[in-house]
């Protein structure tokens, strides 16, 4: 609520009358939000992507200082989230703490959180308000990954949601759909 007081002055008559009045008006703010990911293939980053958009939110792609191309890239990526690693990530331009709702994405690698994310979350434990979270896979679903999700960040997502590499990649309606759920859903909380 913004409380505005003005103050003016009459002149009636000839004799200066000032009168007070104070005006209430009430602003609905629009929540900050944030969507913070990790993609090593283009998948995750494109859901994330789209999620910004669609809510005018703000994005952060978190980025590995591990080298995680190519096929050994990708053998170690899996060993690393399966083993519950953490990596080395470039410092990030938002402070979670400052969003009202931040959505996290992640790549399923070996039935796991990228190692990206999982840094990411340690790093800013209790500065996340509201939180949804995201997956990309060639199968496995995102209630395989979000538990663990929850459990590190010590907190139950308002929505979660998994994507499957194949129907982002063709733009399947199945991918549409869930989008479109996840975006009418977070646009109602607010």
């Amino acid at each position: 609520m913004l409380l505005l007081s003005i103050l003016f002055a009459l002149t009636v008559g000839g004799s200066d009358t000032v009168i007070s009045a104070e005006e209430t008006v009430e602003e609905k703010k629009s929540p900050k939000m944030l969507v913070v990911y990790y993609s090593r293939t283009g998948v995750t980053e494109k859901i994330g992507g789209l999620i910004a958009v669609a809510l005018d939110a703000d994005q952060e792609k978190l980025i590995d200082k591990k080298d995680r191309s190519g096929a050994w890239g990708y053998l170690v990526a899996g060993k690393d989230a399966g083993f519950g690693n953490e990596t080395d990530i470039e410092p990030q331009k938002h402070d979670p703490a400052d969003y009202d709702i931040v959505i996290i994405g992640t790549p399923i690698w070996a039935w796991s959180m990228a190692p990206a994310v999982r840094t990411y979350i340690n790093q800013n434990k209790g500065s996340f308000k509201k939180v949804v979270f995201f997956t990309t896979s060639g199968a496995t679903g995102y209630d395989k990954v979000v538990p663990s999700m929850e459990k590190l960040i010590d907190k139950e997502a308002i929505f979660k949601n998994g994507f499957l590499e194949k129907e982002v990649k063709e733009d399947a309606p199945g991918m549409i759909k869930k989008l479109n759920n996840m975006i009418e859903f977070i646009k109602g909380t607010i």
